[in-house]
């Protein structure tokens, strides 16, 4: 069954999706223009794209989560209808500028669900800003282990720009296309990711977009891999709800990754799309839809105390009662 047909039966148990399109919106955010989708009414749900997408990458699903939530999908500075200055682009100033932008809609707090380097993004937003992340969904997501695409590697070299710069000439593009067509054929995980790569090449029009695309990347992997890692810090998710899904023939973060971080987040929930690459809510969106609802609607929003912060950063581990180091207050320690 195509994922198209299971999206149209899945549409079909639930109702249609609201006829209203997401709307895109911009704000201006210490004096750069911000680009953001939203949709909906409710407790807010952040959707944030990976590296050189940007929010037009969720339009598959967003009307459909809308439906219970107040949807916003942001284009990160760089990426997108955004600005793309010559700026800060690590992963902890993209979450200084998702709390800036929720604080500019009056948003306290919010659910957030991040994709690829989205994720990246999402976690260190949770660990910068936990009194204002209610839960985790990452999907596909970089920071738990060195190992990335061959492709990324290569586009971190110098000369990486022009390289991008020809691959959306005319004749390499007709290569690329016959490239895909052979992976694709032979059924490699490569292949299966290949069209929603290039849908990202063609998303950087211009040297100013390429030039943030390669900022970007080199702030997060080098020729070795990924050069950042969430699993040192990731004892503090204890309390945080916290789903994560993967594609299992990811090509980009390949899917040990995502049993890699379920080990090291404590109660996590782990959901592996079988058969879908790095895009897996492309591939079966209707699950996608499920999947998260269900999670939303089985899970409270976290709470944050300081005292039982402190407690973790102390032990820098998952604590538990009978941890000597624990000394919180009897509902903290039952709690764990």
């Amino acid at each position: 069954m195509t994922a198209s047909r299971q999206y149209r039966e899945y549409v079909g148990r639930l109702g249609p999706a609201p006829a209203r399109e997401p709307e895109l919106r911009f704000r201006l955010v210490h004096g750069y223009r911000r680009a953001f989708r939203v949709a909906g009414a409710g407790p807010p749900l952040v959707l944030i794209h990976g590296i050189g997408d940007s929010s037009a990458t969720w339009l598959p699903i967003i009307s459909y989560l809308a439906r219970r939530h107040l949807v916003i999908a942001p284009d990160l500075l760089g990426h997108g209808e955004s600005d793309k200055p010559r700026a800060d682009y690590s992963i902890a100033a993209y979450a200084n500028g998702v709390r800036d932008l929720l604080g500019v809609l009056g948003i306290q707090r919010a659910t957030l669900v991040g994709h690829s380097l989205g994720g990246g993004v999402a976690m260190q937003f949770a660990y910068q800003f936990p009194e204002r992340t209610e839960r985790l969904v990452l999907v596909g997501s970089g920071g738990s282990g060195p190992e990335v695409s061959g492709f990324l590697r290569v586009l971190t070299l110098p000369g990486s720009q022009a390289l991008l710069h020809l691959l959306r000439l005319p004749t390499a593009r007709w290569q690329m296309g016959v490239g895909i067509a052979v992976l694709r054929a032979l059924d490699t995980a490569l292949g299966q990711d290949a069209p929603d790569l290039l849908r990202v090449v063609d998303a950087l029009p211009d040297g100013t977009a390429r030039a943030a695309f390669i900022r970007t990347l080199r702030s997060a992997v080098d020729w070795r891999g990924q050069m950042i890692t969430m699993l040192d810090r990731c004892y503090l998710t204890r309390g945080m709800p916290t789903l994560l899904v993967w594609g299992s023939r990811d090509a980009l973060i390949p899917v040990e990754h995502a049993y890699r971080a379920h080990d090291a987040m404590p109660g996590s929930r782990l959901e592996i799309f079988d058969g879908a690459g790095h895009f897996p809510f492309h591939t079966d969106p209707g699950r996608f839809v499920d999947t998260v609802e269900r999670f939303l609607h089985e899970t409270a929003p976290a709470t944050w105390n300081l005292e039982q912060w402190r407690q973790l950063l102390r032990a820098g581990r998952c604590a538990t009662s009978s941890d000597p180091e624990f000394t919180g207050t009897a509902d903290e320690r039952s709690a764990t």
